[in-house]
């Protein structure tokens, strides 16, 4: 893609996810988020549970850093140092989530409103699991779509298991009741604003002196 378009869909993205943290923070609680929450919480099961909360597992403190410091120092072990580092700046994007979550404020889902399979401590809006899971599983198959020197059947796998838990931590977050519908679309519209500059640097050709 030309980089013009690139920049367009990148400020769309972002005057997406500026006017939707306005419109909750101005409307925390919203009737079509109650709504969706109680649609897919209405299929439930002492399984399903388990299989949610497992699908959310990557995302929980500490094993959410602990799989990025591990992914990275695998690719830097592997003699994909460059790879390694821009994977380890996934970190970062723990302190942008802190900042907007602060600012919105916005309070989890409660018993009143919906079954709570998981209890959060942290503001609801926007939701880091789904951010985290964009950016980080994100650019892995970013990487496996570029790095055609790793094995084709290692890229196979890593590729679809992180398209299904990019896919899947969304209803994830909803059904376990962490989250509303409108956390999981600003978590998932600030992945990939933070993917952006991750992959324009990282795709940068570098300037020989």
């Amino acid at each position: 893609m030309k980089r013009n378009t690139l920049i367009f869909i990148l400020l769309i993205l972002i005057v997406a996810f500026a006017g939707l943290s306005y419109f909750i923070a101005q409307h925390p609680i919203l009737a079509f988020d109650i709504r969706t929450s109680l649609f897919i919480q209405q299929y439930h099961a002492d399984w399903l549970d388990k299989v949610m909360l497992a699908i959310s597992f990557f995302g929980e403190l500490p094993y959410s850093l602990l799989s990025v410091v591990i992914v990275a120092a695998i690719f830097y072990w592997q003699k994909y140092k460059r790879e390694g580092i821009f994977i380890s700046t996934v970190l970062l994007s723990g302190l942008i989530i802190l900042g907007i979550k602060n600012i919105i404020n916005r309070p989890r889902p409660t018993a009143f409103y919906v079954r709570l399979v998981e209890v959060n401590r942290f503001q609801s809006y926007p939701s880091g699991h789904v951010l985290s899971y964009t950016l980080f599983f994100g650019f892995l198959i970013i990487l496996m779509y570029h790095l055609k020197s790793i094995p084709k059947t290692t890229r196979n796998i890593i590729t679809y298991l992180s398209a299904f838990l990019v896919v899947t931590i969304a209803p994830s977050r909803i059904y376990l009741g962490a989250h509303w519908f409108t956390d999981t679309v600003g978590g998932f519209l600030l992945g990939l604003i933070c993917l952006f500059p991750l992959c324009y640097f990282y795709f940068r050709k570098k300037v020989k002196p």
